[in-house]
């Protein structure tokens, strides 16, 4: 059967596939700061400078006119938004593919077993930053191939100068492999670099603007928080041995695994084929290897940038040794496994679906709230949960649990600075109108043990419980 992935119908096809397995997804509390950020954004609020923002800076001002647009429907809607990039994903791979010199059928080969990587369908599948990144990364590889090639335009030099940058504006892991292009451009002059530069240029300024409005918080959000965190949340803990090396290797070689994206790697590994474009493809693997492996611990959706390089050189390999009926059986074992994970969440169907039921929860608290007369900010580390509940987050709260949950990142001075407050100093919470609990717990893979010191503070200060139907939610709203 001959393998295509030309025509509107296919890509279609994928996106309503894609959207349909987003939906589907059970919920996630990473989510959090996300959709928090587009909302607080889409309201008028600036990262860093009006609310504590843990990643690089573009994703909220990107997605901020969605959120404002989509209203109550935010988060499915931020949701829906990155189940599309996923397939301008598959479509920067397939161009990419082609502009190399795959052939169709090995192109499309290599773009479907990327769409059955676990990285990328959990990547694609909630509302965290993963998507973005990872869609203007592939759509800035035909234009890098077609460098190595002497194909390079004004256009496409900038274009991808801008691409790049935006990726690494999006999430900082992909300034690695954007720097590591910006070497070798300079060195091959075919790519003009220049132009590249000057492409990157506007993102570059949009980011030190950032920097230069408030240096502390720009550098703890972008820097500061995912060095330092993840070394104290982990360490002294029962599961401190994922810091070191080996669990490391262990994780990645799970996590490529799920999927055929180990397999890519191998068949890499064995075209020993050297021309420009395989250079420029293996400098990026290894960059994006590196960018990936920096964070400690590491998760699937870090390994997100090697994907799109090694599935464009997959096809290169390919389209040179196409595989045996052994390699195929094996492809066919890896996709079974990359599909497993979402086949397993979307088992949980049974149980109703997840995105409805977040609706469902949002709109009883919005009629606790409406019922107890409190219109003000709310103070919660489940932020996502607000946009249909027709309140804001209190800024302080923007970063979910994640800054919350922390001990010493931040000095008693700095928190309100930087406007964050985390769990050992309640002290500075003033009053707010209303407190909200209940969406960290297992069925957010969240930890309900962190809201505790938020429900003793509100009852320590007299704050009225107020009931929110369906039982997940608890409401204290502030005395009159």
């Amino acid at each position: 059967m001959k393998l295509s992935l030309r025509g509107a119908p296919v890509w279609f096809g994928l996106a309503v596939l894609f959207c349909a397995l987003a939906l589907l997804r059970p919920l996630d509390h990473d989510e959090s700061q996300y959709v928090a950020a587009a909302t607080l954004t889409a309201r008028g609020h600036l990262p860093y400078l009006d609310y504590l923002y843990l990643q690089a800076p573009l994703q909220p001002l990107l997605f901020a006119p969605l959120a404002w647009a989509a209203g109550m429907w935010a988060w499915p809607a931020l949701r829906l938004v990155n189940a599309l990039l996923g397939v301008l994903a598959l479509a920067g791979v397939y161009r990419a593919a082609r502009a190399a010199g795959a052939g169709e059928r090995a192109a499309a080969s290599a773009t479907g077993l990327f769409a059955c990587c676990d990285i990328l369908l959990f990547s694609i599948g909630t509302a965290r930053n993963d998507a973005l990144p990872l869609a203007l990364f592939a759509l800035a590889l035909p234009a890098l191939v077609r460098g190595s090639l002497g194909r390079t335009t004004t256009g496409s030099a900038l274009l991808a100068g801008f691409l790049l940058a935006a990726a690494a504006a999006a999430k900082v892991s992909y300034a690695v492999p954007a720097l590591g292009y910006g070497a070798l451009a300079l060195v091959d002059r075919r790519h003009r670099p220049a132009l590249v530069a000057a492409g990157a240029a506007p993102v570059a300024a949009l980011v030190a603007g950032f920097y230069v409005a408030d240096p502390p918080a720009f550098l703890f959000g972008v820097l500061g928080f995912p060095t330092r965190a993840p070394v104290e949340y982990y360490l002294g803990g029962a599961r401190a041995w994922k810091l070191g090396w080996f669990a490391k290797l262990l994780d990645t070689l799970k996590f490529l695994a799920l999927g055929p994206a180990l397999l890519a790697i191998v068949t890499v590994l064995r075209d020993r084929r050297r021309d420009p474009v395989r250079v420029l493809l293996d400098l990026l693997v290894v960059a994006a290897f590196v960018g990936a492996l920096m964070p400690a611990p590491t998760w699937r959706q870090y390994l997100a940038p090697v994907l799109p390089v090694v599935f464009v050189r997959a096809a290169m390999a390919l389209e040179v040794h196409p595989p045996g009926r052994t390699a195929k059986r094996l492809a066919a074992v890896f996709v079974i496994a990359g599909l497993a994970p979402s086949l397993v969440a979307l088992a949980g169907l049974v149980r109703g679906v997840p995105m409805v039921e977040a609706m469902r929860q949002s709109l009883a608290i919005r009629a606790a709230l409406d019922h107890a007369g409190s219109t003000g900010a709310v103070v919660t580390l489940s932020p996502q949960f607000l946009p249909a509940a027709a309140r804001a987050v209190d800024p302080r709260f923007a970063a979910g649990p994640f800054y919350f949950r922390s001990h010493a990142l931040l000095t008693p001075a700095q928190e309100p600075a930087l406007h964050a407050v985390s769990g050992d100093r309640l002290v500075t919470l003033g009053a707010p109108a209303a407190i909200l609990l209940g969406g960290e717990g297992e069925w957010t893979s969240g930890d309900p043990a962190l809201e505790r010191p938020l429900e003793a503070w509100a009852q320590g200060h007299g704050y009225r419980a107020r009931a929110v139907p369906g039982g997940r939610f608890r409401l204290y709203v502030r005395p009159r």
